[in-house]
């Protein structure tokens, strides 16, 4: 039951790429909170490229829009760092559902909020 699971996670990006028509985008547009300060920050990043956000580091490693209409949703891999190098989230964050795939962590909220061709 386990590998099912799994392995639908794993295919997820891939059925939703060719049932959406998916395109890749060049960067993302991710919103952070930090929810001791109650302080929301938009945070710019390329794909390939590393952002600060608070003691985290963000990693952008894909975009992606679905072709017919780009401002519907967004798919984007992330992977999120603490400062000692410790992976706090690596996967898949899903624009029309945050809570579907979200960061875990005590201080710090971030989530995907569309693709960017610029």
């Amino acid at each position: 039951m386990k590998s099912a699971a799994l392995l639908a996670l794993l295919a997820f990006p891939a059925a939703a790429q060719q049932a959406e028509g998916l395109v890749d985008a060049r960067a993302a547009e991710l919103r952070g909170l930090d929810k001791i300060a109650g302080v929301s920050t938009d945070i710019p990043v390329s794909v390939g490229q590393t952002a600060a956000f608070g003691a985290l580091k963000v990693t952008l490693k894909a975009c992606r829009y679905p072709s017919d209409d780009p401002s519907s949703n967004a798919y984007a891999y992330v992977v999120i760092s603490e400062p000692d190098g410790k992976v706090a989230f690596d996967g898949w964050m899903i624009a029309s559902s945050p809570a579907l795939s979200a960061l875990d962590h005590a201080r710090y909220d971030i989530w995907v909020v569309r693709c960017s061709t610029n």
